[in-house]
């Protein structure tokens, strides 16, 4: 294992992704493709060096590919990005078990800019679409952090529409004060509550947006704890749901029956001081049912939770 150098590297990237260093779905499966590229890197140098390098088979380079996928899977149990993106990478693996290391390595290094590219693109195209749903003078409630929906936020405020934010400040690890300052470092209006005002946010609501973790076969989205209670009230209110995210959020587990795990995070995050029979639930995320669901807007275009799966079979075959 000597000659594998770069091998610290690739693990302080899951050590990174496990300790929440690294947040963010689409963050977290960039980080993890890009993770691979210290493996093919370490391989590559063995080859140069090797004499018998035209008859190298990538037996070895496959089995630790493998392995690093699983340590990956096992680094957030909720992630589905991270899950799709490395299974676009490296799904055909098994086919090149024959064909010399060197060109495995390159064809793998291309798949790798591929899939990144696809996620670049694709967050272009969700702003894109998403940004078309702020009309002018709208105020907009959002909870969390969404990369995607304060990249749409943004590009409405670039085009010139006047509008204002309602969101919330996401206990216990208070992401909602990252989308705040985000918003308003680029002169958008924001108005903070506490998380049990979201009802008084969303009254004067006329647009609800959330980001997402994961959808299910069922349609059901998996985004941050309070998101299907807000939805509830939104519902109420007769204002509009729209979840803006990557398609390879979808979890094509969810097909054969796996039910997607919803994190359950330390107590300590809550109340570090707890009396000692007080037991503390911190699920860190939550179901949102389709039926409160407007639309889901991806980078393929908008469509019902349930639609979402249909297309996904003609367009992402890796998945299915």
């Amino acid at each position: 294992m000597s000659n594998f150098k770069n091998k610290n590297s690739f693990n302080k990237v899951v050590l990174d992704i496990k300790n929440l260093e690294i947040q963010g779905a689409t963050n977290i499966a960039i980080a993890a493709v890009k993770s691979l590229k210290f493996i093919l890197s370490d391989f590559s140098k063995i080859e140069s060096k090797s004499n018998s390098k035209s008859n190298s088979k990538p037996n070895k380079l496959i089995s630790e590919l493998k392995n690093a996928k699983k340590k990956l899977f096992k680094s957030r149990p909720t992630e589905p990005m991270l899950r799709n993106a490395l299974n676009y990478v490296l799904s055909d693996v098994d086919k090149y078990a024959m064909d010399e290391t060197d060109k495995l390595i390159l064809r793998l290094n291309h798949r790798i800019d591929q899939a990144l590219e696809i996620i670049s693109k694709g967050k272009l195209e969700i702003s894109k679409i998403g940004s078309k749903k702020i009309k002018k003078n709208m105020v907009v409630f959002t909870h969390c952090h969404s990369k995607s929906v304060v990249d749409i936020l943004l590009l409405a405020k670039s085009k010139g529409k006047k509008f204002e934010v309602h969101n919330t400040e996401t206990r216990p690890r208070y992401q909602g004060r990252k989308t705040a300052k985000e918003l308003a470092s680029h002169g958008i209006k924001v108005t903070h509550y506490v998380d049990s005002a979201a009802r008084l946010a969303l009254k004067k609501a006329d647009l609800f947006l959330i980001g997402a973790d994961a959808i299910t076969v069922e349609g059901k989205v998996i985004n941050k704890i309070g998101s299907e209670l807000f939805a509830e009230v939104a519902k109420r209110y007769q204002i509009p749901i729209y979840v803006c995210t990557h398609s390879w959020k979808f979890d094509p587990q969810t097909i054969f029956g796996f039910e997607e795990p919803i994190e359950l995070r330390s107590e300590s995050e809550v109340w570090p001081d707890k009396p000692k029979n007080v037991k503390i639930q911190n699920f860190a995320f939550e179901q949102v049912d389709p039926d409160l669901i407007s639309g889901v807007i991806t980078e393929l275009g908008i469509y019902k939770p349930e639609s979402l799966v249909e297309e996904l079979k003609s367009r992402n075959k890796f998945m299915f």
